[in-house]
């Protein structure tokens, strides 16, 4: 039989059958070990007769697994001409294939010999082994889990022994058990059984690979024995002593015949046909009576009920559960309150129209059902002299009574009987009425009604709920009472269809009188309104266009707009848009062309979509013929104003001009108040300037002239500085240079720096003159390179009484000229030379 593998144990085989090959019967394959594991090598080889080489040429043998051809194969010729071919499979993980020896015989393949391969695993222990004793087939029938599938054929087999002790020991034997194939169960017929005396019993699996035997199982045949079912089926109540009470059921069942003798306990269940309420278990059930009262049920229903039994106090097995029985059980008086409202209407002085409402709430789980109602004038609610007001099965009913009359009573009733009577008193309008009513809807289905509770607190509220106007119908409306005074508002859910118009009304019910009612119209649903306002044009120009629209009133059943969306659109199909809140009536489009054509809509939005207004389509004003003029002329004008501006800029600009590089001002340098150190390349000779072997000059400045006495180094000659300006001779010094002191600068010039030193004074005739200096000294301490030769002035030694002077050579430092040969001094700032011609 086929068997299922191993549970962690196993080494798979492999079963190899040969197959009669056949080329002349030149090719046999051997396999040496016929059964191996999965996944394990193989070894098989082929021997090939010396007949099959047609060719004369030495044969070359291929091997296939399936329809693959395998490498790997070791050939080699035997003595006798026959040639032999060794190959291995390293892995066999097919649960079955064929192996093949072929050899190419012409331009195919054709195969010698074939082997088929089988892989599997041996048994696992079987599982799980159970008995029952069947009573009714008088068999021991024992099952059990196989394990994994083995893919080889698996035998099963069921062992067992009789025992007087605990199965220790083996006394009698039982003949082996062989379950039909593919079983995995098998049954010890009766005469090999001791009912009351233990025998042991396992399960053998055994194929190819292996054998494995289950745990051995030590019972009596008696303690495992499965009983039938029993029988159930109701009692009639009318043969009983007493009928049976309502919500009860009355049922007896009778044993499986083979189990009269059997002591045994049953269990009963029941379960409502309707709904979806779950089984009831009632156990234990007395096992002699064979009778039992199931009570607790709701009244006027059917159930479902089942039983099963087992042998007790014994061991043994539970039954199955016995075949369904129905039964309904019986009929109760209904037990529920009944809430009422009413309403009158007076037909003529002495006769009122009264519409009463009710509707039952059931007092306990297990009241019956109503099946009419009764309205009479009676307090009891039973039928006097008088005939009922009503008798109907519905929850309203209409009908007439004296002016006088205040109270009528309300039963309800089925077969068992009626409910405890309802009065019904309809007392006068004199409390309080709700303030504040208002009504909104949560959504499609649903309305919520909200009040302020009145002074004193009302012990119920009356809440009323139908279609309105223009479709009112007070049979179509609907009603709840609520209990609790306190509360401020309730969610109605009945009958609320999407898009309708209700009437709601709210009645406060009072300790001995009720409030007048009080009503509120809402929708369950608003939807957007039909349409936009229209909108209109009000005056128009040449770059604007007023609009106006007059906004809709409020509809019922519309939601409100909450803004409006103007879009315009010009002939470029450029689109515009603005937004604006819903209390606007109109807005004033800026910035349009001239004679340009707009078109115009307007949006109004809502919380219940939106809905756009006719569209409206307009052009602006062109310009007139004196407009343009001005245009262009204005244009002109300030084209030419911004020309004079640029022009007058760039001329009279003193500092930058983008016309010319910018050169540094000397008068408004920050070296005005530099004083250099006395170096010794610096000093010249006098009396001439002229004279190549003057004197150095240490510092040649500018400055106001003002009487003073001669200083003690000009009085011994000075005749021979004559030649030189006043200022010059003042700072003229005779040996070492560095032995005088300098004369401070005034402090009104003390702002300026002098490139070159300009010498003149009104005392000494002639032209003003200027020293240029072409020394590598800079001006500055730093070091930074020397400036340009027109950036710093110079000058040129000459000897000392030489009163022609030399021509300018390029060995000489300093060269006397005329102020005006150089340009940047043109515009030097002289302080205290007033008098000199040469500026």
């Amino acid at each position: 039989m086929a068997g299922r593998g191993t549970r962690g144990l196993t080494r798979a085989v492999l079963i190899i059958l040969l197959l009669p090959g056949s080329l002349e019967e030149c090719g046999h394959i051997s396999l040496p070990i016929p059964i191996v594991r999965l996944g394990d090598p193989i070894t098989a080889s082929c021997t090939v007769s010396r007949n099959c080489n047609h060719q004369g040429l030495k044969p070359q043998i291929q091997w296939k697994l399936g329809a693959e051809l395998q490498p790997g194969g070791k050939q080699q010729g035997l003595p006798d001409g026959t040639q032999t071919s060794t190959i291995t499979l390293p892995h066999l993980n097919h649960t079955q294939a064929f192996l093949s020896c072929c050899l190419y015989w012409g331009d195919s393949l054709q195969i010698l010999d074939q082997a088929e391969l089988r892989a599997g695993y041996p048994p696992a222990i079987p599982d799980n082994l159970t008995c029952l004793m069947n009573l009714t087939t008088n068999s021991l029938t024992c099952q059990w889990e196989p394990g994994p599938e083995t893919h080889l054929p698996t035998n099963f087999t069921l062992k067992s022994f009789r025992s007087r002790d605990n199965c220790q020991t083996q006394e009698d034997a039982i003949p082996d058990c062989v379950p039909e194939g593919g079983q995995s169960r098998c049954s010890i017929p009766r005469k090999h059984l001791l009912l009351y005396q233990n025998m042991g019993v396992w399960v053998q699996a055994e194929n190819a690979l292996g054998t494995s035997v289950s745990a051995q199982l030590c019972l009596e045949p008696m303690d495992v024995v499965k009983l039938e079912p029993p029988r159930l089926w109701a009692l009639d109540p009318r043969q009983e002593p007493s009928p049976p009470q309502p919500g009860c059921l009355w049922l007896g069942w009778e044993p499986w015949k083979q189990s009269l003798y059997v002591e045994q306990k049953c269990e009963l269940r029941h379960q409502p046909r309707l709904g979806e309420a779950s089984w009831v278990l009632v156990e234990p059930l007395p096992s002699k009576t064979l009778e039992y009262e199931l009570c607790g049920l709701l009244p006027a229903t059917v159930y479902t009920l089942q039983m099963r039994c087992t042998r007790w106090p014994l061991p043994g097995y539970w039954s199955n559960w016995s075949p369904s029985l129905e039964l309904r059980t019986t009929e109760q008086a209904p037990n529920v309150r009944l809430d009422v409202w009413w309403q009158q209407r007076q037909l003529d002085p002495r006769i009122v129209d009264v519409q009463l409402f009710w509707k039952p709430v059931p007092l306990k789980e297990a009241g019956g059902q109503s099946q009419g109602y009764l309205v009479s004038r009676s307090p009891s609610g039973q039928p006097g002299p008088d005939p009922p007001l009503c008798n109907t099965t519905e929850l309203s009913c209409s009908f007439h009574l004296p002016r006088g009359v205040r109270e009528v009573a309300l039963v309800a009733y089925n077969t068992a009987g009626t409910s405890s009577p309802t009065p019904v008193v309809f007392w006068e309008s004199t409390g309080p009425a709700v303030v504040g009513l208002h009504a909104t809807a949560p959504d499609a289905h649903s309305l919520w009604v909200g009040w302020e509770p009145p002074s004193p607190l009302p012990q119920a509220y009356v809440i009323e709920w139908g279609l309105g106007p223009p479709r009112p119908s007070s049979t179509n409306r609907t009603w709840r009472m609520e209990r609790n005074g306190s509360i401020t508002g309730v969610l109605l859910r009945e009958n609320i269809r999407p898009f309708q118009l209700y009437e709601i009304t709210v009645t406060p019910l009072y300790q001995a009188a009720v409030g007048p009612s009080q009503h509120v119209y809402t929708y369950s649903q608003e939807t957007a309104p039909l349409r936009a306002p229209e909108l209109h044009l009000r005056h128009i120009g040449k770059t604007w266009a007023q609009l106006e629209w007059v906004p809709k009133p409020p509809e019922l059943g519309r939601s409100p707009f909450t803004h409006y969306t103007i879009f315009w659109t010009n002939a470029q199909n450029q689109a515009f848009s603005t937004l604006l809140n819903a209390s606007s009536s109109g807005f004033v489009l800026h910035g349009l062309e001239p004679a340009s054509l707009y078109h115009v809509h307007l949006m109004a939005v809502s919380r219940a979509g939106t809905t756009n207004s006719t569209g409206l389509t307009l052009m602006t004003l062109a310009l007139e013929q004196s407009e343009l003029h001005t245009l262009l002329g204005l244009s002109g004008f300030l084209l030419l104003l911004i020309g004079l501006c640029g022009t007058a800029w760039v001329c009279c600009s003193p500092r930058k001009n983008p016309l010319w590089p910018s050169v540094p001002d000397p008068a408004h340098s920050s070296l005005g108040s530099w004083v250099p150190t006395i170096m010794a390349e610096e000093t010249f000779q006098l009396p001439s300037l002229r004279d190549p072997g003057m004197p150095p000059i240490t510092k040649v400045m500018v400055l106001e002239e003002e009487e003073k006495k001669p200083g003690p180094w000009d009085s011994s000659d000075s005749s021979e500085f004559c030649g030189l300006p006043t200022l010059v001779q003042a700072y003229v010094l005779q040996g070492d240079p560095r032995a005088a002191l300098p004369l401070q600068p005034q402090p009104h010039t003390s702002d300026q720096v002098l490139y070159g030193q300009v010498l003149g004074s009104p005392t000494c005739p002639g032209p003003g003159s200027y020293l240029r200096c072409d020394s590598t000294q800079p001006l500055l301490e730093g070091l930074t390179p020397s400036p340009k030769s027109y950036e710093n002035l110079w000058f040129h030694a000459s000897p000392l009484g030489s009163p022609v002077p030399s021509a300018p050579s390029q060995g000489e430092d300093c060269v006397f000229g005329p102020l005006l040969d150089f340009p940047l001094l043109q515009g030097l700032r002289v302080h205290g030379v007033e008098g000199a011609g040469g500026f």
